[in-house]
């Protein structure tokens, strides 16, 4: 899978990951920056996704869809889409001028609306990458996980770097019974539930 990466995707990636950095120190204001996952974390949601049961592979936060060139990467593999929604209008047109550039406008949907309109449309959920506003956390948490497949994964990022805004939420998935839960320090520390 990684090294089916076509040309395109790659070059784009780079450019989003300089972006990333450059926005980390410049000065960009915080709601304009990309905020984006690191590579080695993508490359962990594409392994997760790639092996996830059938049904929908949806993300909650865009950003400029460098977290959705990994999802694509697993949705190509295994002849799948990839739904994405993002409420900012100016990432909005990143993430389009990104599937563009890297040639997955006809694997990805992108969403320019508030995810929580749209959950309730899906059923057998495989997999859900959540990178969004942290107080949406719990209450998208509460409307993904009944709607998994079973064995259907949701992951949501900075479970470590932003631990105390989403204690509630993480403490709630870790005790759940309807998910295996467990929190993985890649990147800025992934919470993966699996359905059971």
């Amino acid at each position: 899978m990684f090294h089916s990466i076509q040309p395109a995707m790659l070059e784009r990636m780079r450019f989003l990951e300089a972006r990333d950095v450059e926005d980390r120190t410049d000065g960009t204001p915080r709601m304009q920056r990309l905020r984006q996952i690191p590579p080695e974390t993508g490359k962990f949601l594409a392994l997760l996704a790639a092996g996830a049961p059938q049904g929908h592979i949806i993300e909650i936060g865009a950003s400029a869809g460098y977290s959705t060139l990994w999802l694509a990467l697993a949705a190509q593999a295994t002849g799948r889409r990839v739904t994405t929604f993002e409420v900012l209008p100016e990432k909005v047109a990143l993430a389009r001028e990104t599937f563009r550039l890297a040639g997955v406008e006809h694997i990805v949907e992108l969403i320019a609306d508030d995810a929580r309109k749209h959950i309730e449309q899906f059923d057998e959920i495989a997999f859900c990458f959540l990178d969004a506003e942290k107080e949406i956390y719990g209450e998208i948490y509460e409307m993904v996980i009944p709607r998994l497949a079973k064995g259907g994964l949701l992951v949501a990022d900075n479970a470590i770097n932003h631990r105390e805004a989403l204690q509630s939420m993480l403490d709630r998935a870790l005790n759940d019974e309807r998910v295996d839960a467990l929190i993985v320090p890649i990147g800025k520390g992934e919470l993966v539930c699996r359905k059971t």
